[in-house]
């Protein structure tokens, strides 16, 4: 099922805005102007969802001149909803109802690259408050002085990459305990276990997590909105402190350096152990041709 522009989650101009309203948009700075009168209400609650769907969504040909952004890319969607998509699987779902989020999955659901089983979640909530600045108190909402395409596209940039990071994480630690018993039995018997086969398999499982987490996503990189509003740098760094990217990143970057440390010790091990055995079959193959030659000249064989 693809996406219908003229119903559903379309871009039809009755459909544009939130809260009844159409932003003035202009592409190159993605900026809304929006008329006072029809701002939205103090303290407005919205909620928002990352959910990362599979290994890539596709989104060549979605691309129009009436969306809201273009890295990410960025629509309306429902009734008064916000949708960014992340190349790299995730799309971020704000002020949606249950049904309308399920009309969207339902709509990317044939551009999904690899999708997962199980949909990692990142949940927050918004709270549009244009008394306070952009912050984010201890346990409390995401607050927003005011509710824009800019801030929403940051928000989403910063959930994204949270949901990403849950799954590494999850996938890293299974690939730990994948190795660890040989890496256990190693440690005890010093020497590795018989079995050269599911070893190879724990490996390959290792090596495949590691390639596929190294080229996900940049957590360090910041959301391209942020060349146009450097004044939403405040806001993307309280969102990074928040979700705590830098140091989970880092924390993963470690654990995925030591998961090929291990791959390629037990590797090393398998081929020195091979070496040795090629090498002992050489061994024995020169004395029994010695063998052979002595027993010869004694028995004064006239062949040789």
């Amino acid at each position: 099922m693809g996406f219908d522009w003229s119903s559903g989650i379309g871009f039809g101009r009755e459909r544009l805005g939130f809260y009844g309203r159409e932003p003035i948009f202009n592409p190159m700075t993605m900026t809304e102007t929006v008329p006072s009168a029809s701002a939205p209400a103090p303290n407005l609650r919205l909620t928002a969802r990352a959910l990362l769907l599979g290994d890539r969504i596709d989104v060549a040909g979605l691309e129009r001149s009436d969306v809201l952004s273009a890295a990410p890319l960025a629509f309306r969607a429902g009734q008064d909803g916000f949708v960014a998509l992340f190349r790299y699987g995730v799309a971020v779902l704000v002020g949606l109802t249950p049904l309308e989020e399920d009309e969207v999955i339902r709509g990317l659901r044939q551009r999904i690259v690899g999708e997962f089983a199980r949909h990692e979640e990142e949940t927050a909530v918004i709270e549009i408050s244009p008394e306070k600045d952009d912050q984010i108190p201890p346990g409390g909402p995401i607050f927003i002085r005011q509710l824009s395409t800019e801030r929403l596209v940051v928000i989403a940039d910063a959930l994204s990459k949270s949901a990403t990071l849950a799954r590494d994480e999850r996938e890293a630690t299974a690939a730990f305990e994948l190795v660890e018993p040989s890496v256990q039995h190693l440690a005890e018997k010093g020497r590795r276990p018989r079995d050269r086969r599911r070893i190879l398999k724990h490996v390959g499982q290792a090596l495949l997590v590691r390639q596929r987490m190294s080229g996900r996503v940049a957590v360090e990189e910041k959301p391209d909105v942020l060349w146009d509003r450097p004044d939403l740098e405040r806001l993307y760094a309280r969102l990074e402190d928040e979700y705590e990217l830098k140091e989970r990143a880092a924390a993963l970057h470690r654990k995925l350096e030591v998961l090929g440390d291990t791959a390629q010790a037990l590797t090393d091990i398998i081929d020195t152990e091979r070496s040795l055995r090629l090498e002992l079959i050489i061994v024995l193959l020169i004395v029994f041709e010695i063998v052979i030659t002595f027993y010869q000249m004694f028995t004064g064989d006239p062949a040789h």
